[in-house]
């Protein structure tokens, strides 16, 4: 076949179906960091990451190793037949980073639906009742239960139905919109009076910033009044830290933003720099109420990918990245606000830390969401050599899920790229 990206994009149209979207109709070749090649041979800055997967950049050379070497030893063995080294060295890491002193438990799996089912699971051993609520606008995978929880109608549900029962929705805090964090738990108190009681409640899960969403943070006072109220019911906290996870925030993971601590914690996407790895991260006591036998995966915790992700928390460790990360959000802040600033079409920039965005609008007005400049914006910085993706409910936010030890020099040119495909759309 001729390698380049309208041979291979004919031949993904014949043999994969239209249900599985490709973003950018490129294909890659080889990436590095922050920069990934197609077929062709041009080069692009990759701000999509895989989506929030390479928060360390692409093939880095730790990851590389720690899987070479790992693949001389075993590849696959399955945990639940025999134990291996990486799986328990990797839990208790990350019981340490999530639970501090606490006593934690760490389950692992292969997606981020995978890690998100399990916890609802664990919540509902736990709690004995079935009631499970989450918040328009998240996203938590597309396995039944995973599309039930998100909180988007379109291209989610579509015809799948019937969905998961015991499932409710309530609205997340949105100040653009003028929907505040008081508003939100006035919502959750009005969904316990009229739909179900926090008695009959096992879980409430919401991502800290939603990512497919649109990039809104819940807020430190939204988070900290959530936390005392599923306190007082006991009902469990389930935060999903796939895409805010593993210094996407600025922090380890999102929730340290707000000064909480959850009872469960999913994870996934960055956690192995590239390999299938997910997992459920919680207090000790809720992680053992599933019986033997509950929980487990043929290719949950696959020894590769915890030999990758014990790499990634290594190079946390050693080169800074979440000081890196942190500066590097400076920047594409700074940036961003200089673009909408000067853009009439940009309603806001939102995010936390590293993960930000824009957010395109008609007319200065938060309800006149405008996709279509989104869209064209996008593929006009693909045409210069920018990689980025959209998000919102209305697909009217673009994302940068830049890796975090990203060179500013990188930063730049992506920011003046982007800044360059904002003017051009205005002038088309």
């Amino acid at each position: 076949m001729t390698r380049d990206n309208a041979a291979y994009t004919a031949f993904r149209q014949q043999h994969v179906p239209r249900g599985v979207v490709t973003a950018h109709p490129i294909f890659a070749d080889r990436a590095a960091g922050s920069e990934l090649w197609d077929v062709e041979g041009r080069r692009y800055i990759d701000f999509v990451g895989g989506i929030g997967v390479q928060n360390i950049g692409h093939s880095h050379p730790k990851v590389i190793a720690a899987v070479q070497e790992q693949l001389t030893r075993v590849t696959h063995a399955a945990f639940q037949v025999v134990g291996y080294d990486v799986y328990v060295e990797l839990a208790a890491k990350l019981n340490k980073l999530v639970g501090g002193d606490t006593p934690y438990k760490t389950f692992f799996s292969t997606t981020g639906a995978e890690a998100v089912e399990n916890a609802i699971k664990i919540a509902r051993a736990h709690r004995n009742v079935p009631g499970v609520i989450a918040f328009r606008g998240g996203f938590h995978g597309r396995t039944l239960l995973g599309s039930t929880l998100t909180g988007m109608s379109t291209p989610y549900k579509q015809n799948f139905g019937p969905l998961a029962g015991e499932v409710f929705h309530t609205p997340y805090p949105d100040d653009y919109r003028g929907f505040s964090a008081a508003d939100a738990i006035r919502a959750l108190e009005d969904l316990f009076a009229t739909q179900i009681a926090p008695e009959r409640v096992a879980a409430i899960i919401l991502e800290p910033v939603q990512g497919d969403g649109g990039f809104l943070s819940a807020g430190k006072a939204f988070m900290q009044s959530l936390r005392a109220l599923t306190q007082e019911h006991g009902i469990v906290l389930i935060l999903d830290e796939v895409q805010a996870g593993f210094g996407r925030t600025g922090s380890m993971f999102g929730f340290q933003q707000f000064g909480i601590q959850p009872d469960l914690v999913t994870v996934a996407k960055s956690l192995a720099g590239g390999l299938p790895l997910s997992g459920v991260v919680g207090r000790a006591e809720l992680m053992d109420a599933p019986t033997p036998g509950g929980l487990g995966g043929t290719y949950a915790g696959n020894p590769l990918a915890c030999a990758a992700a014990l790499a990634v928390l290594n190079v946390f460790e050693t080169e800074n990245i979440l000081e890196k990360g942190q500066a590097l959000g400076e920047r594409l802040r700074t940036g961003l606000q200089r673009i909408a600033d000067a853009s009439p079409e940009v309603g806001i920039v939102r995010g936390v830390g590293p993960m930000v965005a824009l957010e395109f609008v008609k007319n200065g007005d938060p309800f006149q969401p405008d996709a279509n400049f989104n869209q064209a914006v996008i593929d006009r910085c693909r045409e210069q050599g920018l990689l980025v993706i959209k998000c919102g409910v209305h697909r009217n936010t673009l994302r940068l899920l830049a890796p975090l030890n990203t060179p500013l020099a990188i930063a730049d040119e992506a920011l003046a790229i982007l800044e360059s495909a904002v003017a051009h759309c205005r002038a088309a």
